[in-house]
């Protein structure tokens, strides 16, 4: 049998401070980043996505960002035969891979085994599903598969209709359709996180920097060169400030639907990570004094 890869996996919420630390890691560890991040892979997606400059990246080579247009359907499938090569080729460069992020499927694709089920795409019952709004799409879901739901953004609408699609076809719940084969790598798992508190505040502030940063005039900037793509409308931190834009809600409602909706993403990320037993996690309290 072959030796396995190794790797260390920083997971966790956003806001949990995965990036400072995956980057502080990577120069003690001589490690290079590769990112697992369902919305880092798109260009121009960069504030509303906290995507890490430059300037923070600190020299450490990252990967799997900005790989592709936002009007480019990406998927999991994609990220692991991609990602995977991209480990085989740090390893070669006798350096670590750290894999950093918080889109638990590409996480466990990837380091866990998992298998993609083999249903191919039906595209009348999506033209179907795609005429109804996101909540009763999500209803349906949880009505077949509840705790499949619980992984799924419930605006979503793509991957629930493929979510929808993939358990109506098969009659399985969705952890049922996902094969595991034994993984090639040894993973080293890292959870970071704060008192729940302590997170929200973070996300909170989070925000009101992506605010003070531009993310309006992004959001204007990526509606004038796309236009109302997928990717867009349905991405937490735009999706929020469109409505602004659009005259739907007040800048002060659009900001705190975005504090709220992103403090329920961290829940479902938290929901999904707990679920492994193996990773360790780095619990911090609120530190009250510099």
């Amino acid at each position: 049998m072959s030796q396995k890869i190794k790797v260390i996996a920083i997971v966790g919420a956003t806001a949990s401070g995965k990036t400072k630390y995956s980057i502080e890691l990577a120069k003690k560890l001589n490690g290079e980043i590769i990112s697992a991040d369902s919305r880092l892979v798109y260009k121009d997606f960069n504030i509303g996505t906290a995507k890490p400059t430059i300037d923070e990246m600190d020299g450490v080579p990252h990967h799997m960002i900005d790989i592709v247009e936002p009007t480019f359907d990406y998927s999991a499938g994609l990220y692991k035969e991609e990602a995977s090569k991209i480990i085989k080729q740090i390893t070669l460069k006798e350096k670590l891979p750290i894999i950093v992020g918080g889109t638990g499927l590409y996480i466990d694709i990837l380091l866990k085994g998992f298998v993609l089920p083999g249903i191919e795409a039906d595209y009348q019952l999506r033209e179907n599903l795609d005429k109804l709004p996101a909540h009763e799409l999500y209803n349906i879901l949880k009505n077949n598969d509840p705790a499949g739901a619980v992984n799924i953004e419930p605006n979503d609408k793509k991957k629930i209709i493929r979510a929808i699609e993939l358990t109506s076809h098969s009659g399985k719940k969705l952890n049922q359709l996902r094969g595991v084969q034994e993984s090639e790598y040894d993973v080293e798992w890292i959870g970071k996180n704060f008192e729940r508190d302590v997170l929200y505040s973070r996300i909170n502030n989070r925000v009101d920097e992506m605010l003070n940063n531009g993310l309006i005039e992004e959001t204007k900037k990526l509606l004038n060169k796309y236009g109302r793509i997928y990717n867009l409308v349905n991405t937490i931190g735009y999706r929020e400030i469109l409505k602004f834009i659009d005259g739907e809600l007040s800048l002060d409602e659009s900001i705190e639907l975005l504090k709220k909706n992103t403090r329920n993403y961290a829940k479902r990320q938290l929901t999904w990570f707990r679920k492994n037993d193996e990773i360790k996690w780095d619990i911090y309290p609120e530190k009250r004094k510099k």
